[in-house]
């Protein structure tokens, strides 16, 4: 048997502020218990449900030296889904009202300690991993404390290292001197072709450069990512890395995101069911968020953080011509204040035909995953995005841009072919995203058998955790054998 550890910062049920937690919360159920023994680790937020505080158990704790203190480490345990979840405990980093705080350089002391304590606690915890998973720049410094580890003794060696990219935005980046002094490691580690990048320290970067493989969350972002454009100062080192580089789409927890078994929803329906019980959900959503009731008009549902990334800009451009057509549109989220002020706005303008829900809210989040009749996903660039793989899930089209795992995991709509789950445009352009949305009405209104089987199609393809946890454990063969 073969042991590896997840290090990550946010992991569903305890902590999310991403899709980042729904991975790491959901992967490692899936993998073949008898080949491994997949364990976790992430931080003991203060911030977390009291309900999972109260479960904790604690198994030891010990000091270790960062920025030049010696901290306290705690080590709690919880066993769920017969995965165990280690939690590293410290209220002077942990105690903040979030996970993530504004203050860039208090995130990187944070994430430093996190990092040097993972691989503190092993020989304390007594497991030790033939492999540790790293997820995006808070981990970063683990492949680089581990290569500074194995000059101390002959435990951390042979120890293999994976580094995920969710999203190569953010990559944890502070001038060089400070982060020295934080990490306590060894000029050599700040060289051009380490740690260092632009004249700063760059965490991400770090854990790029030390990892056995690296890995990103959809086979076109990974090849985005080597460009200049989606490459975030980073796509030289891409390129060079690209032997060692691979996309592994996300799945999705299938038993959270199930549309014949959902509480939440007012009828649950099955691929063969939907087309008399799914508008159910829609009349009974028009009726909770003021909207007219009209079971035909096609409804196009929107669940997403309000941000420049997910290519708000163009819908604020056609926003107006848009709502002259026959069609309902159900927003939901937080964000940005010029996107959230700008639904508010639609809604007051067009009421009764725009629902802007400025919050966030997970019962509402599957309702309109089950009601809408389309999905509006326009990003400027989505590593792997999920939302498109819940409205697959549920039967309502994916309207997308090709890019990254919207390009992945959408196949177009071909009507000559009579095949596709969906609808997408290829170019970062309002119209473009207008022509194709009007495309899709055009199919729901006038063809509707056949847009009845592109529904069917979409709530049969599988994007459960299966596949990509079997191409994970190839990945992971590659590195530790069987």
């Amino acid at each position: 048997m073969k042991n590896i550890l997840f290090a990550s910062s946010e992991c569903v049920p305890f902590i999310k502020t991403g899709g980042l937690a729904d991975v790491v919360g959901s992967l490692p159920k899936y993998f073949d218990k008898k080949k491994y023994d997949v364990r976790v680790v992430l931080p003991k937020y203060c911030c977390m449900n009291q309900k999972w505080k109260d479960r904790l158990e604690y198994v030891n704790h010990f000091y270790m030296n960062i920025a030049g203190q010696d901290q306290y480490v705690g080590i709690l345990q919880y066993v769920q889904d017969k995965i165990t979840f280690y939690f590293i405990d410290n209220e002077y980093y942990f105690s903040g009202f979030a996970p993530y705080d504004g203050d860039q350089k208090w995130n990187i002391e944070k994430f430093a300690f996190f990092s040097k304590a993972v691989l503190s606690i092993l020989p304390v915890i007594g497991f030790r991993p033939d492999l540790i998973h790293c997820h995006d720049w808070q981990t970063g410094l683990i492949p680089v404390y581990l290569d500074n580890f194995r000059y101390l003794g002959e435990y951390y060696r042979g120890i293999k290292t994976i580094m995920t990219i969710h999203n190569l935005k953010f990559q944890g980046v502070w001038d060089t001197r400070t982060v020295r002094h934080i990490t306590g490691l060894p000029e050599y580690y700040f060289a051009p072709d380490k740690l260092e990048a632009y004249k700063d320290a760059n965490l991400l970067k770090g854990g790029i450069v030390y990892a056995d493989k690296v890995t990103t969350v959809s086979q076109t972002y990974a090849e985005e990512i080597k460009t200049p454009f989606f490459g975030e100062g980073l796509d030289g080192l891409m390129s060079a890395r690209s032997n060692d580089l691979c996309g592994i789409v996300n799945g999705l927890d299938y038993s959270e995101y199930c549309p014949f078994k959902d509480t939440r929803i007012a009828k649950r329906f099955t691929v063969d069911t939907f087309r008399k019980n799914k508008v159910s959900n829609k009349v009974s959503l028009q009726e909770e968020l003021g909207l007219e009731k009209d079971s035909k008009v096609m409804m196009i549902g929107i669940v997403s953080r309000l941000t420049d990334q997910k290519g708000f800009d163009l819908i604020d451009c056609v926003m107006d011509e848009l709502c002259q057509d026959a069609v309902q549109i159900v927003v939901l989220g937080t964000g940005d204040v010029k996107y959230e002020n700008m639904f508010r706005h639609f809604a007051w303008k067009y009421s009764g035909k725009v629902s802007a829900n400025i919050f966030y809210s997970e019962e509402l989040s599957h309702k309109i995953y089950a009601s809408s009749d389309a999905f509006l996903m326009p990003s400027l660039f989505e590593p792997c995005g999920l939302s498109q793989l819940m409205s697959l899930r549920y039967g309502t089209l994916p309207i997308v841009r090709e890019t990254g795992g919207l390009k992945d995991t959408v196949e177009p709509y071909n009507e000559f072919e009579k095949t596709g789950t969906g609808f997408s445009f290829k170019n970062y352009n309002a119209h473009e995203m207008l022509n194709t949305i009007r495309y899709a009405e055009r199919i729901y209104y006038d063809k509707k058998r056949d847009w009845n089987k592109i529904v069917e199609r979409a709530m049969e393809k599988d994007f459960s955790w299966k596949s990509s946890a079997k191409q994970y454990d190839e990945l992971y063969k590659s590195l530790i054998g069987k």
